[in-house]
Parts: structure tokens; sequence; C-alpha cells
């Protein structure tokens, strides 16, 4: 049976520590009590036992890296019968508990866990895979909270792939023991995202082993605090082990100024700086080395302004808005762009859709311009289908692409999200219309499905939406072509009798591959797609 070895509480307030060294490797064979890793607290270096015999499957954590309490520290293929009623952080408390009271905080011999009459098994959730080629993803939100107890298919976490929101559902029912994961954080694929505590009877036997392990805890719990021991190394909390590394610090030739030599945050940068312990008062306090995590963080600007400081704001880029920023400059820089802009008087159509909308509008329906500019762009396309075509990498190959999945840019709560209406050919404007208002209701929510955003063609920008007339948009590669629309403004033309009217006139840019487009073809093409958007007969007329 695989059973995750998780990382017990090791000490009042240690939510993490260094992992220092393995002592075995994947694929070795255990024995009960055998050490299987050293690793650094802020208060202790301590050492971790194996609490099964069995063979060791993966290690979570590198040499060097920071391991989470509560978290899986090592897999482990467990031989034999062993109940798995029996938490296999339990074995090792009473070996922590001794290593931990070294230091300089006294461990409470009131701590004494009581023994559960019905068994309980702390499961983990890995992560699923969520979409093909996703190894992470954001955790957007929590929906549950530690000790907080869950039933089946219940709402856990809603998370953001590079595609998607997803909702992640409890797959059991049980008490919430875990969230792995703040708010921010990238989650990954196959690894633990929380954990579970859920029932199952305990024999007798199984109870009687439960209740001798819970008496020797309380036993070793209340036993005498003895003196600190010598360390091998500096003592430092991971975050500040962290930063003497990031600085190319020996931490071990710091001097710490807090108590038995602990070395603070204060003391890497005065280390790093060159200047004297007592040019800071505070730097002993404990207190002052959380706070002074968040001014003197790696990444951070600090700077005074009347006497205090201040602090640029930094926040990582992850999800849609990292898939764009990669997206966008591979498009950029692999395809040769050029623009081509164009006005068009919408009056007759903007007329048309009026009398249609109080008819056809409902709530699954709503019936904008964008189906008109889409089934408009279609019929276009049929003469010109190289706008719908897709270049390989070499640009030695031009794929004519039969279906006309043409997307819109959404902008979303979590991004930039650009679905497409697959096979506009194929469809009623009315129909283009519902998927329209599907979409964009899912867009905006985040929640738009990965095949949605799957194999356009290309591209519409509604940039005009939110003002503006021109812009010059960047192609949604491997599409050859988009265009972006601007806002739709009352404007004096003449007429063809030379009089002046008020007409409706919309601004639209065009962005297209210069590699297998060019600015005739691109000019033609946008002509006879403004014919059919300035006289809508024209385009029901080439309607099949």
């Amino acid at each position: 049976m695989i059973k995750e070895f998780i990382l017990p509480d090791i000490g009042e307030g240690v939510v993490e520590c260094e992992l220092v060294e393995w002592l075995v490797s994947e694929g070795d064979t255990v024995s009960e009590d055998q050490p299987i890793a050293d690793v650094m607290t802020d208060k202790a270096l301590v050492q971790i036992p194996a609490p099964h015999a069995g063979v060791i499957k993966k290690l979570h954590y590198a040499k060097g890296e920071i391991a989470k309490v509560h978290a899986p520290l090592y897999s482990v293929d467990i031989k034999g019968n062993s109940s798995p009623a029996i938490d296999a952080s339990s074995v090792v408390d009473d070996q922590m508990d001794a290593e931990v009271a070294k230091s300089d905080e006294i461990i409470s011999s009131e701590a004494v866990t009581s023994v559960p009459q019905k068994g309980v098994q702390v499961e983990e959730f890995l992560l699923p895979d969520i979409g093909e080629g996703i190894v992470e993803c954001e955790l957007v939100e929590w929906l549950v909270s530690e000790g907080e107890q869950v039933v089946e298919d219940q709402p856990i976490a809603d998370v953001m792939t590079d595609k998607a929101l997803v909702q992640i559902p409890a797959i059991k029912s049980g008490k919430i023991v875990k969230l792995h994961y703040r708010k921010g954080q990238l989650a990954k694929v196959h690894e633990p995202l929380f954990a579970v505590e859920v029932e199952l009877e305990l024999p007798a036997a199984v109870r009687e082993e439960s209740e001798k392990i819970h008496t020797a805890e309380s036993i070793s719990a209340s036993g005498d605090i003895k003196e600190p021991v010598a360390q091998g190394k500096a003592l430092a909390s991971p975050a500040v082990r962290r930063l003497a590394r990031s600085l190319d610090i020996d931490i071990a030739q710091v001097p710490g100024t807090g108590k038995n030599g602990r070395v603070f945050k204060d003391d890497i940068e005065r280390y790093h700086s060159g200047t004297s312990a007592h040019t800071n008062t505070m730097t002993a306090s404990p207190e002052h080395d959380v706070s002074s995590s968040t001014l003197s963080a790696p990444g951070m600007n600090t700077g005074s302004t009347d006497g205090g400081q201040t602090i640029d704001r930094v926040e990582p880029i992850r999800g849609v808005k990292a898939v764009m920023a990669k997206m966008m400059t591979e498009s950029v820089s692999t395809i040769p762009h050029f623009t081509y802009c164009e006005e068009i008087d919408l009056t007759e159509l903007v007329t048309l859709r009026e009398s249609m909308k109080k008819k056809y509008s409902t709530d699954e329906l709503k019936l904008t311009m964008m189906p008109f500019f889409m089934k408009s762009m279609s019929l276009a396309l049929k003469q010109f289908p190289v706008i719908n075509s897709r270049v390989n990498e070499d640009c030695s190959e031009l794929t004519y692409l039969s279906s006309h999945n043409i997307g819109m840019a959404v902008d979303s709560k979590v991004g930039l999200l650009v679905p497409n209406v697959k096979d506009v050919q194929n469809k009623s404007i009315l129909e283009i219309a519902a998927e329209i208002t599907r979409l964009t209701t899912a867009a905006r929510s985040g929640r738009v499905s990965p095949n949605d955003l799957k194999s356009g063609t290309v591209s519409i920008s509604n940039i005009g939406a939110l003002g503006g007339t021109v812009a010059t948009p960047i192609i949604n590669k491997p599409e050859v072509a988009i265009v972006a629309l601007g806002k739709l403004q009352v404007l004096p033309r003449f007429n063809a009798d030379g009089e002046v009217e008020a007409r409706k006139i919309m601004q639209i840019s065009w962005s297209g591959d210069h590699r297998v487009i060019d600015g005739g073809t691109i000019a033609r093409f946008c002509n006879l797609w403004k014919q059919y958007l300035e006289e809508p007969h024209e385009m029901l007329l080439a309607m099949q």
C-alpha cells in the first residue's frame, strides 16, 4: 500500500522547515524507526524516522527546499498489514517533541490527543489532470476552510489554468485537515492539493494499539526540559536562509544577534552591507525579524519618505496573464505584422438590428452587432480562404482550414480570453448570437471551457466597446489575421447628392501575417466584408 508520510507539527508556530539532508534514496528499503531525513526548523535540527518498514517511492523535496508542515514529505510502499487508522506521523511525535525541546521554546505537557472511538484516515487529494499539457494551476479561491466538514462532490476550490477557471470538488465526505496552498500560489498536477480526514471503523486490537501510542505520547510530552545542544549549522528560519542564499552569503559566517546566536534577516543585510550589528537596537527581537521580511525581501524596493518606509507593489504574473505575455511575445517576435485600416458605415445594419432586437433577444440570446460581424466575415472568408489559414513554424506549408472558428477577445476577470464560435459557416445569425451569449457569459466569469478556447482560425477584438477608434492588434498565433473594431460614432458624411448626413461610422484595423497575406489581398477581403456590413441585403443574398 502506497502511503504518504505527512510531516507532523514539529514545534509551536512552526509551519515549514528546510530539508537539510535525505538519508535515503528513492527505491531504498527502510525499516521501522530508520532515519529518513534531517530537517531544520527555526528552532532545531530534527531527524525524521520511518514509522513503518517499506520501500521509498517518492521524495517530495530536493535538498535545500522548504517542506511544509502537514504536507507530504515522502511516500512509501508499506510492507505487511498496517492499519490506515493510525496516523503515520504519530509514531515520530515523541522524537519531534524531544528534539524541539532542545530549542528556546518549551513544549506544553498538556497537549495530549484524545483516542478516537472510530478510526480516521487522513487522505491526500491529488490534483488531477485538468487539461491537456497542463502541469500547474493558480489557486484562485478556497471555498472551504481547515476543520470544515464537507460532503462528496462539494466544491472545494477554484483553480485557474492557462486556459480556464476550474472548480475542484470533494471526492469523499470528511473533515478538511490541511489546505496545502495559499490563495495565489501555484498548485502542481498530481501533487496533494488538500488533506481530508475520513472515518472508518477500527477493529478492537487496532484501537487498543492506538491507545498505547497516545499514552506513550503523553508520557513523553511531560518529560524534563533539556539544555540546548550545539547546532551543527547556524540557527535561522527558512526565510532567513533563503535570503542568505539569494545574496550568496554563507550563513554560518554571519554573527547572529538573537537568542542562542539565532540569525535574523537584519543580520544578513548588515553582513551583506558590512555595517555593525549595533546600528539597530531592534534586531534582537524575533518579532522584528518577522516584520522586516515584508520590507527587505528580494524583489522589493524600499525607500524613505518623511522618515517612513515606502514599498513598491510586486505581484507574480500567473495564469491567463502569463500565457498572454508568452503568446503575444512569441507572436510579435515570429510573425511580421502589417496593419490595414478602413471605416465602415453601419447605419443600415444598426437599423436592421434594432428592428430585430426586441423580437429575438432573450436571456439566452442577446442580438448584438457581433453575430452580424461574424456571419459576414465567414461569407467573405469563402472568397478569400487564405485569411482562414494556418502556416507551419518554418513557413514551408500553408493549411487552408475548412471550419470558420471565429474568436472574440473578452476582457474577463482573470485576464484576456479569446473563445471562438465553431463552424460559423454552418450557423444562422441567431445560432451565432446564442453561442456568443454563452461564451461571453462564461468568459467574463472565467469559467469558459478549454474546448471553447481551442482551434480558433481568425479573431475579432472589440476594443471599441471600451473606447478608442484605431488599434494595431497582435495576431493570435497560429492564426494569420485579426481585426480590431473601434467604437461606433455618429459622424458627418456626404451622401450621393453631396449633402451632409449623420452616419454611424466604425473604424476597423486589420493585422495580417505578411508571410502569407499581402496588402492587396487583405484590402480586397476587407472591401467584401465591408460591403456585406454596409448593405445587409447583400449579406442575406450571399447566405446559403
